[in-house]
């Protein structure tokens, strides 16, 4: 039975995974912030174990996960925690900057760098749940964008230094779906939220369950997730 550690199962995009790898019988280890958030995971999603750790506090993540019980082997990481903060350079502060950078960056690296060696073991896959905005972006999106170009640098380093280990790296960018970070976008924006031409996260979902799935001969390096032509 594979097994799979998770950040962001809370809610959108994670929690849609995770209702998935579970249905299927998967083994499940989900991140959480605090002892808090994983006593609420644990209960949410029955069968899942939990560690503990704040990604947005990656000097403190080696130190948490020593306390606990971590698996020797993990088949997969699928990093899919983020948080976003919309606005201009000039009146974005430095906390705001340290924030999005922790969590949508420098937490993801550390994470992975703790349990790369569960991952070789496994000959497993690291997961990135990446964004448009880390191709490409806007007024408004700088602080978000920069961490999410880096996020791509990084898993693009990863999968070439790991590929003598057998690590799959893949790097999924979806536009903008139907989430709880998605409803915070609209109301920094000043829109009523509207779900019209939004991604459904089921469908991100399996999409990142077909890049697992694929057979070992290959891998999915960057998959793009694009509305239907149904949503306009």
């Amino acid at each position: 039975m594979p097994l799979h550690l998770v950040t962001g199962a809370g809610s959108g995009i994670g929690a849609a995974v995770t209702r998935k790898l579970l249905g299927r019988g998967d083994g499940l280890v989900l991140l959480a912030r605090d002892s808090a958030r994983a006593e609420q995971l644990a209960e949410e999603f029955p069968g899942a174990a939990t560690l503990v750790g704040d990604l947005a506090v990656p000097s403190k993540l080696g130190d948490a996960l020593t306390q606990q019980q971590v698996p020797a082997r993990i088949d997969s990481v699928l990093h899919i925690a983020g948080v976003v903060d919309l606005g201009r350079v000039a009146m974005t502060s430095v906390d705001v900057w340290e924030r999005t950078m922790a969590v949508n960056l420098i937490g993801p690296a550390e994470l992975t760098r703790l349990v790369l060696p569960q991952i070789r073991a496994a000959h497993g896959q690291v997961v990135f749940v990446n964004s448009g905005a880390g191709l490409r972006t806007s007024p408004d999106w700088g602080a978000y964008a920069a961490s999410k170009h880096g996020l791509k640098a990084l898993a693009d380093a990863l999968r070439t230094e790991e590929r003598d280990h057998g690590v799959r790296v893949t790097s999924v960018y979806p536009g903008r779906t139907d989430t709880p970070m998605q409803q915070r976008v609209f109301q920094q924006e000043g829109r009523e939220y509207d779900t019209t031409g939004l991604i459904d996260p089921e469908s991100v979902a399996t999409t990142i369950l077909a890049a697992l799935d694929l057979p070992r001969d290959a891998q999915v390096t960057d998959l793009q997730v694009r509305p239907g032509t149904a949503n306009g």
